[in-house]
């Protein structure tokens, strides 16, 4: 076998190193720039996009923070809100209780003043029966007719026992 023979062995070991120092100095001269420049654009735009990755990711928190911000202003203001609702409230119930115990108040004066409205009435009505009785009774008794001097004294003194009757009672 020829290639294994030393002087056809070192020339195919020369060759060998010639045609890779060909290929290194090809490869170095046009393609190592190239693919040095794409993986160079290439950690320029993983850089870039780490970057604004980056960016966004602080803008995230920064909206966050303002989202937590907002929430909790509005969860006061809402609580806020609600108290004054609740203390609006308790006001027009204590309004409405004032403005019912005074209505009722009136009421209660009002029917008390009916009351003894139709109490004097009624006073009023019984002295003229118990007069007229009076007088009934004494025409009886005395069985002839009265003057009209003898019906008002009479009256007077039935009027006066009345109201002596009601005094005691």
């Amino acid at each position: 076998m020829p290639q294994f023979e030393s002087h056809f062995f070192s020339s195919l070991i020369f060759w060998e190193v010639v045609s890779f120092a060909i290929l290194f100095w090809v490869l170095y001269k046009f393609a190592f720039p190239a693919i040095l420049e794409t993986l160079e654009t290439r950690e320029r735009k993983i850089r870039e996009s780490l970057d604004q990755a980056e960016r966004q990711r602080a803008e995230a928190e920064r909206v966050l923070r303002e989202y937590e911000s907002k929430l909790s202003q509005a969860s006061k203001e809402a609580e806020a809100l609600l108290g004054q609702a609740r203390e609006r409230a308790q006001r027009l119930l204590e309004e409405n209780e004032q403005r019912l115990t005074a209505e009722a108040e009136r009421i209660k004066a009002e029917s008390t003043r009916e009351i003894e409205q139709a109490r004097r009435q009624a006073v009023q009505e019984i002295r003229t029966h118990t007069t007229e009785l009076a007088l009934m009774v004494a025409e009886k008794l005395v069985e002839r007719s009265l003057t009209d001097a003898d019906h008002k004294r009479f009256a007077d003194e039935a009027l006066e026992a009345v109201a002596r009757s009601q005094g005691k009672g």
